[in-house]
Parts: C-alpha cells; structure tokens; sequence
C-alpha cells in the first residue's frame, strides 16, 4: 500500500514541482536557488534512511531535493546509512544481539553501545530494523523497516546524493578505512556531496575526486569541541575561514552559528558567517533544521518561517538547508520566499482569528488584534463577557484566571458553577469594570504545561483589554474585512446575574453602525439557537452556530435545523478531521452535508504547536491549513496565528492560484499514512463519535433578566491577607488553582 502511495505522490509532485520563476533573485553564491538536502530523506515521518524515508523525501519534495545518508561501516566493509555511530539509538539491535554491546574511545569520548563495525552487512540487514529514536515522531513503523545500504540508497535515484562521513578517524583506529570504501565500492558514481568534520579526511579526499562532479564540504561542530586532524576547536577554525577553501569548497554549520539565539529563546541578531564565507567563494549549508524540535520565539512556532529566516533576508542566503522533513524546506525555498502576498482571490478560505493573534500576544488585547490584521487576518473576533456593572468587553472565557492576573488579588472570588464549568473560577459577573482594568492580561500557551511550549514570554503581560465598543471602534478604523461577535452564557447571565449580553451586543453593534451597512462582515456566533434568534432581523449580520461537541455525521434533518437559526457553523477540527493516537483516520461528510444545505463551515481552532499536529500533516502547520481550505474546503478558518494562515492562502503555491511549473503544497489525505502502518500494530479503534440530532441544537428560549437579590453588605472582596501576599506571590492555594486551570 506504501509504495502505492509513495509513487502516487511522486508522480504528482514530479508534475508540479518542476521549474521556478526566473525572476527570483537569491543571494546564495552562485545566485541558485538554495537546495534541500533531507537528512535521511524523511527522517522526521519514518525512521533515517530507511527505503520509505527516502522515497517519501523524493515524492514531497523540491524536484532537485538532495539526499543525505549518514555512513557508518561494517565489520565486512560495507557501508550503512545511520545517524548514530551506536546503533542501539536507532534500532532494535540490543533485542536481537544482547552480548554485542562494546565501549570504544571515539573522539577521546568513551562510549558504549552497539556498533556497525563489530557486525558484518548480512547480520544487520537480515536481522536488525529500525526504530524512531525522537518520541514526537511516530513509533508505528518501529520494527518494521530494515537498513539501508548505501547502494539502497543511491538505488533509489535521487536527484543529487550526499555522503557524511562522520567518525573516518575512529574506522581508520579500527583498521577499516572509509576512503577505500567510497572509492572501491561507489567510484563516486552519483555521489554529489561528500562531507566530514574531520580535516584529514577531505584533503585525502581533495585528490581523490572530480570537483566538477563532487563537492567537498567540511562540517562544523560545537564550537568547544576538537578537530581531530588540527587538533583546533571548530570555533578556533571558524575564525580561519581562508584554510577551508584549501580543501573544501564549503561548509555545514548548525544554524546558530548564523543566526545565534540568546538565553531566553529570542534571535540575536546575525553573525557575518554567511557573507564572510561567501566572499571566500565557499558556500554555506545550514545544518539542524526540524519542524518538532523548539526553537526561538521569534518564529511562533511556525517551521516555515524559520527556514525564511535564513534564505529570504535582505542581508544573505545560505546555500542549502539540512532538514528532517524536506516537504516543509520546499514550501519555503520553492513557494514562500521572495513571493509578495497577493490579494485573497474570490471564494477563498476566511482567516479569522481567536482572541486576536493570541499565539503572539495575550488574547482578545489591542495588540492581539492589532497584531492579527498585520499578519493578514479577514475577520477579527471579540468573545464577549459582561462585568458585574454591564460593561461588554473581549475576553476568550468567561472565568479569567486563566488569561488575566486575577489570582493574585481576586482568590476570594473564586467558586464553582456547574451551569458554566466544572472547575472553580473567578468570573467577570462578579468583577466590576474598574476591577478588570486592574489585571494585567496574560499570554498563556495550551499546551505549555504538557508539551513545554511556551509562547513569546516576553510578551506575557503586555496590552490592554477592550470594551465592546472600543472593539467595534478599532475594527471600524481598520476597515477589516470583517468582525466575529461570539456570545455565550446569555441563559445564565440574564437568570442568575441581571445581565443582558443579548442587548449589550445589540446596543453596541447599532450605535457602531454595523447593522446598517454592508461594506464590513459580521458574524454573530453562539452555541445557543435562541440567541441567534435575536439577530434574526438584522440583514447585515450572519448567524453562526457553534457545535462545540465532536460530530461525525450531519443528517438533513438537524442540518435543516440548523438553517433555521444560522447561516453557517464553527466545528472543531476532530468533527471534519478526526485523529486517532496522532493520525488521521479518515474525512467525515460533514463539510459537504453542511455545503448541501447552503451553510458556510469555519473550522476551530488552528494552532503552530507541532504538539497539536497529526502526523499526516509532517508537524506543518501550514499542511493542515492546506488540507481544510484546499483539500476539504472550508469556508473559513479560526487560528491563533493568522500569519501562517496568510501566508499559505496569500501565495501562488496555494492550489487555488497556483501557477504553471511551480511547486504545489498538497493536502493531506486524511487516513493515508495509518493504512501504511501494519495492521497488528494499528491503535485500536476509538469509540464511535455520535452524529448530529436535532436535540444538539435547538436551545429553549432565554429567560426574562432578572435583577439578583441584593446580598448583605460586605467588605471589599480584596482581603488584605490576599493584598499582602500578592506583594511577595501568589499564595500556595491561588498557585495550584491557576496551574490546573490553565491546563483546560
């Protein structure tokens, strides 16, 4: 089934990704575009240089894509492709042969293991198979797969090959000696890059092969670590650039050595490194690219713009980027870089954001919104809540620990409604609008605790909240394109707190003038029927229906429902896409079910995180948003970070306006890459997820607002034990209460 597959999407991107536009200027050296060179094809889906890794990099990839195989020898003189000089790290070997571990001296490091040297080819590739060794990649193909020779992998036809030879001073020590191996066994046919941090090595090599034909590149490590030949740190050489070109005519360096960053995760600005080697005519490969590893916070997460970071900047560009998933370095190299934005074409996926650009500032702000109309946002978005005065403000929920710093002054507020939510909270009906303008807000990540992901620290407290009416204001001098209103609660605000939130937005929206234009959209969103019904009479608003609960099916009949009350629908992801132990499984009909009956479908809520990715979508972002707008169709998408959704839908590579002879970023197809997993170590099937009923939708109708009886008076809710301990820290109970709560 793979190879079906794997052909299938080789043949398409063979069609697709085929020349680019000859306007592009670049300022690598030789003016070219940068390549993409997948380390171990893609090692970052199925484990290094494995057949499927390598036919996966050549069908996702840039057409040119380079292929690297890290060698290693065996006992018998063969060469292997692995990472790790210690094949325990990445196969089953210490199952199969439990008396084979050895310790030998390498680079003055003793280390211990299983090595390729002591074991001929034929007990390794009959016996031994390969596992993932980085827990954020699948385990599903562990065990499955064998090793790769090197002739496998030149068998495979790439279109340009590289060998690094790594550890030739520790095979020279064990009287096995890899330049005969790469001149008896390869000839050096098809070998378009050989690479080594060892000195030694390439100047045997300098004599050894045609520089026309095979480039000799000299790797850079840790700046603190030995050179075995000059026996010089990697720093001391780096200094010394003019030796290198002696034997060399370039350099890998991991990519800190171009763009350092600091202790607390931001960009300092570039080294000359680039430009100095440059000058020197050697080119520059960066090294140490992933889409799951973490990296600066100037890139929110977001792999594609990291990899922009070092080939589309007015300054330089590297000559090559060494990654594990060669399909997001495409994107950047062959589609991102250097393409203006264009205009959203007609009938195109609405950006609209949640909470503003709250991956990058503290959600529903004025710099989350400001933040998300320059990062090209269609439609900004104001969940509303009420003060205990009746003041209508933005913030994401209605209980604001989590995003403000509530729990330093206001623990004595805090309690449970189970009409709202499990948990214990501090909710804006119990706060007055001058207690809000108190807190400061707080930029929280989901996924912070669980995944040790946290976003842009230095933004954590930054901005000010908005009232409604400043909302509606700043979209009105903005011009968006549009605006999303989002109520919730309104049933229990008007029965338990005297609060309309119905005529709160009402009163708001008409005095901003919204309802009487048509220039600007506005969506009125609600999990609640009933309250959609009272914007039923205004023609310059579109309704939305919030199924907040997982779906896998749409009838007509709750779907004729739904049109009653709304004129579109928000679903969460898992309703159109579900997943199961990290892959997709399959695309329900619910998209096409709901386009039937003239309903507009927004998908919720998007997010960078690669924690939050489906394999399927290679810890790319930008694959997801794909799959839902270009592959699925929706008519709309809700993310935190508007900019990679914008710059995917804003550029020619998106297949709705992608040009001849370019690069295509395809979708992903939901279910594909689970049917490549053997079916004995498939995850089990999860419980059917229930359709739709008409029950799910139609909501009673709100009740009368009801002024609460006025309690006995009190003192201020600010006790002064709590002011006292909010000089020195939260209290132990307001520590853990905001802990378990910002893990909803």
């Amino acid at each position: 089934m793979i190879k079906y597959l794997l052909l299938l999407s080789l043949v398409i991107h063979a069609t697709l990704a085929n020349s680019e536009s000859a306007s592009k200027k670049w300022l690598t050296l030789n003016g070219q575009r940068p390549s993409v060179i997948a380390r171990g094809g893609f090692s970052g889906l199925f484990p290094e240089s494995s057949d499927f890794a390598n036919q996966m990099a050549l069908g996702t990839s840039v057409h040119d894509v380079v292929v690297l195989c890290n060698l290693q020898l065996t006992k018998d003189g063969v060469g292997i492709c692995q990472g790790d000089i210690r094949l325990d790290n990445t196969t089953n070997i210490a199952m199969l042969f439990e008396k084979g571990s050895k310790t030998y001296k390498v680079n003055g490091q003793d280390l211990t293991g299983w090595f390729a040297l002591d074991f001929t080819a034929d007990q390794l590739l009959a016996n031994v198979s390969l596992v993932q060794n980085i827990f954020s990649r699948p385990s599903a193909f562990d065990g499955m797969l064998p090793m790769s020779t090197v002739d496998d992998v030149r068998n495979s036809n790439p279109p340009a090959f590289w060998l690094n030879v790594q550890y030739d001073a520790f095979y020279t020590e064990n009287k096995l000696s890899v330049t005969n191996y790469i001149q008896k066994a390869t000839r050096l046919q098809g070998v378009n890059y050989i690479s080594s941090p060892e000195i030694g090595f390439l100047k045997r090599m300098s004599g050894l092969v045609n520089k026309a034909k095979t480039k000799l590149i000299f790797v850079f490590l840790d700046k603190k670590t030995t050179e075995p030949t000059s026996n010089q740190t990697y720093g001391s050489i780096l200094g010394n650039l003019a030796t290198i070109k002696k034997f060399a005519s370039g350099i890998v360096v991991p990519k800190d050595y171009i763009w350092p960053v600091n202790t607390a995760n931001y960009l300092d600005a570039p080294t000359s490194l680039v430009n100095d080697a440059h000058k020197l005519d050697l080119e520059v490969y960066a090294s140490g690219f992933a889409n799951d590893f973490t990296t600066s916070y100037n890139y929110s997460y977001d792999p594609s713009a990291e990899y922009l970071q070092f080939i589309d900047n007015s300054q330089f560009s590297v000559d090559g980027l060494i990654t594990d998933f060669p399909p997001t370095a495409s994107e950047a190299v062959a589609c991102f870089a250097q393409y203006p934005d264009i205009k959203p074409t007609k009938g195109q996926a609405l950006i609209i954001t949640h909470n503003g650009a709250s991956g990058v500032h503290a959600g529903s702000t004025d710099l989350a919104y400001q933040q998300g109309l320059e990062d090209g946002a269609d439609i900004i978005d104001c969940s509303v809540q009420m003060s205990k005065d009746g003041v209508a403000f933005c913030l994401d929920s209605v209980d604001v620990t989590r995003d403000t710093t509530a729990a330093a002054t206001f623990m004595s507020l805090s309690t449970t409604i189970p009409e709202i939510q499990q948990s214990s909270g501090i909710f804006s009906f119990d706060l007055s609008w001058s207690d809000i303008q108190t807190l400061q807000p707080q930029l929280t990540s989901p996924f912070e605790n669980k995944g040790g992901l946290p976003r842009n620290p230095a933004n954590k407290n930054k901005g000010k909240f908005l009232t409604l009416a400043e909302f509606l204001e700043l979209a009105k001098v903005k011009a968006v394109t549009g605006i999303l209103i989002n109520i919730e609660n309104a049933a229990y605000l008007a029965s338990q707190k005297g609060l309309d939130i119905v005529s709160a937005v009402n009163t708001a929206l008409s005095n901003a003038t919204f309802d009487k234009q048509s220039t600007q959209k506005v969506l009125i969103q609600s999990d609640d029927t009933s309250v959609l019904s009272k914007f039923q009479n205004v023609p310059a608003y579109s309704r939305v229906l919030y199924l907040k609960d997982e779906i896998s099916d749409a009838p007509k009949t709750p779907v004729g429902e739904i049109k009653k009350y709304a004129d579109a629908v928000t679903l969460p992801r898992f309703s159109i896409v579900p997943t199961i132990d990290g892959f997709t499984t399959a695309t329900t009909k619910v998209v096409n079910e709901m386009h039937a009956a003239n309903i507009s479908v927004y998908v919720t809520v998007l997010r960078n995180e690669f924690v939050t990715l489906a394999f399927d979508y290679f810890a790319d972002p930008t694959i997801e948003i794909a799959t839902y707008t270009s592959g699925i169709g929706v008519d709309g998408i809700i993310t935190e970070y508007p900019a990679t959704a914008s710059r995917y839908l804003r550029n020619p590579c998106s297949s709705d306006s992608m040009p001849e002879s370019s690069y295509s970023i395809i979708p992903a197809e939901a279910g594909s890459l689970l049917k490549t997993v053997p079916e004995e170590t498939q995850p089990p099937a999860s419980s059917p997820t229930p359709a739709l009923d008409v029950a799910d939708i139609v909501d009673p109708p709100l009740p009368a607002v009801t002024k609460p009886a006025s309690p006995p008076p009190t003192t201020s809710p600010r006790s002064s034990a709590l002011a006292n301990i909010a000089n020195v820290g939260l209290s132990l109970v307001a520590i853990v209460v905001f802990s378990s709560l910002s893990l909803m």
